[in-house]
């Protein structure tokens, strides 16, 4: 039996709304097929199946094993067509490829001044729309036909063509550049996370700025500023320098308040770009903006006029509820987000083919964070086994680690004494391993290690001593990032305050408040 994740055709099947479902076999229907047709039949049998099973298919008697390849085949690009026909799919950018299909089926057919009047109008309603890549193909296109239509206005047409494929061809190398340079950073945030030492700091920052082009501003339209912003954003999300990271994840967002049909036609990326404000207002603390463009982002993607598919639906699932978790955080109310654990367990399952591991990981680890904060320790173990009994999770290695950590904070709390031992042996181990033995965890090993050597009257004053040592690390440049995961100050400090850790994290969200 083949993996369901290794079937393309099944995983598009799956993939398909019921809607989308009903729109291809009425495009069969208009086909004039038969509805006993072989690759209808095969789409039918796999739509029931839960799992891909070719043994279930050949029983089946739909296709022989020989024909079974091709059959696949012209059934999944059947369905692309179906899709493409759809009209929730027939964006500004499916237009404008069609037209230029349009047009070049005209100019083979020898209908140039027909071909070249649609390629003039595709042409500014595609560099309208910052689609650039498509304009430059128009563009190639009309200076073939001008070689072999004879026109009076040729020398004119020459240099207009000329200027605007050369225009053209610079912003096109332009975004490449910056593509190219946004999209190693970020591959270099999901292999090593932050960067840990000044080792790292000087590679990261050698390479952005050796591939950082320089370009003026006037030559930028929207997506060569896109890509800029991409680029800094994650050089400030490797370097951990939030407010950096804030200030071009908001650049990023008013690029599309700016223009707001571009939210329309890039509508992922206007979710990712709020999301990584978010996420860079939950760094800096600044909880009021916070709520504000947590609202504005959820009143945007519930609005009638944004773009509805199911992989928009579920990134938006996981950036509304991730950041609705992480305003409990900013604001200390852990009690008023339990609420939220069967919200995303429910939409977990309802999205788990688009989402990926990682993320399904870090909405367990906030739910145990969750937990910890209001002081149920075995459900936030609970959700922690989750993540360190991952075997598929590969990249950022970094959240495996602190669930690690807080592990063993959580069975402290739990006073499961035995399971600690345990856990601070394969903890240690772990991160010695994974090369992640830094100050702060380090520090917490050395004190849950000697924990139970300790005489309960000088509890206290241990707990003050660990105080004072992590307190050393808040502000250090690579050891600052713990406290992301895990506010492991305003732990000790309600214990040294004998106060829950939820009421400490109100104190400290009103007093930045004010």
């Amino acid at each position: 039996m083949t993996s369901t994740h290794k079937d393309a055709l099944f995983v598009l099947v799956k993939s398909l709304s019921k809607s989308e479902k009903r729109q291809f076999k009425l495009y069969v229907g208009r086909l004039g097929v038969n509805v006993d047709a072989k690759f209808l039949a095969l789409f039918n049998l796999m739509d029931k199946l839960k799992g891909y099973d070719e043994e279930a298919i050949l029983q089946s008697g739909i296709v022989k094993k020989s024909q079974l390849s091709n059959l696949k085949a012209h059934l999944y690009k059947q369905i692309l067509i179906s899709l493409r026909l759809n009209p929730v799919n027939q964006n500004i950018r499916v237009q404008i490829r069609e037209q230029l299909d349009f047009a070049t089926i005209l100019y083979q057919k020898g209908l140039y001044k027909q071909s070249l009047k649609i390629l003039d109008k595709v042409k500014y309603l595609a560099i309208e729309n910052e689609e650039k890549n498509i304009a430059y193909e128009i563009v190639e296109l009309e200076k073939i036909i001008e070689t072999q239509y004879i026109t009076r206005s040729i020398p004119d047409r020459a240099s207009e063509l000329t200027s605007q494929s050369e225009r053209l061809s610079e912003q096109n190398a332009i975004t490449s550049k910056l593509s190219n340079l946004s999209l190693q950073l970020y591959s270099m945030m999901l292999k090593m996370g932050y960067v840990r030492n000044d080792e790292d700091f000087r590679k990261v920052t050698d390479y952005f700025d050796s591939h950082l082009p320089e370009i003026p501003m006037k030559l930028m339209g929207f997506r060569e500023k896109l890509w800029l912003y991409k680029a800094h954003l994650w050089y400030s999300f490797l370097t951990q320098d939030f407010l950096s990271s804030y200030k071009y994840s908001s650049k990023w967002v008013d690029l599309f308040n700016e223009q707001p049909d571009m939210i329309l036609l890039n509508p992922v990326f206007y979710l990712k770009g709020n999301n990584y404000l978010l996420e860079s207002l939950f760094y800096v603390k600044y909880a009021s903006q916070f709520r504000a463009t947590l609202d504005r982002l959820e009143a945007v993607v519930s609005g009638k006029d944004f773009p509805r598919n199911d992989n928009l639906a579920s990134l938006a699932f996981l950036y509304v509820n991730t950041n609705k978790l992480n305003l409990h955080f900013l604001e200390g109310t852990f009690e008023k987000g339990l609420y939220l654990v069967k919200i995303v367990e429910f939409g977990i399952n309802k999205h788990r083919s688009r989402l990926d591991e990682h993320h399904i990981m870090i909405f367990y680890y906030k739910i145990a964070c969750l937990y910890f904060g209001v002081g149920d320790h075995k459900m936030c173990i609970q959700y922690l086994k989750k993540i360190i009994q991952n075997r598929n999770l590969k990249m950022r290695e970094d959240l495996m680690c602190f669930a690690r950590v807080l592990s063993l904070v959580a069975h402290f709390e739990a006073g499961m004494d035995y399971h600690l031992e345990v856990q601070l042996k394969s903890t240690y181990k772990f991160l010695l391993k994974m090369n992640e033995l830094h100050g702060v965890q380090r520090e917490m090993i050395t004190f849950l290690r000697k924990i139970g050597s300790i005489y309960p009257n000088e509890l206290k004053a241990a707990f003050q001593e660990l105080y004072e040592r992590l307190k050393a690390f808040e502000d250090h440049p690579y050891e600052k990032r713990a406290f992301l995961y895990l506010d492991i100050l305003s732990w000790l400090e309600s214990h040294l305050q004998s106060r829950p850790v939820a009421e400490i994290i109100r104190e400290k969200a009103q007093a930045i408040r004010r």
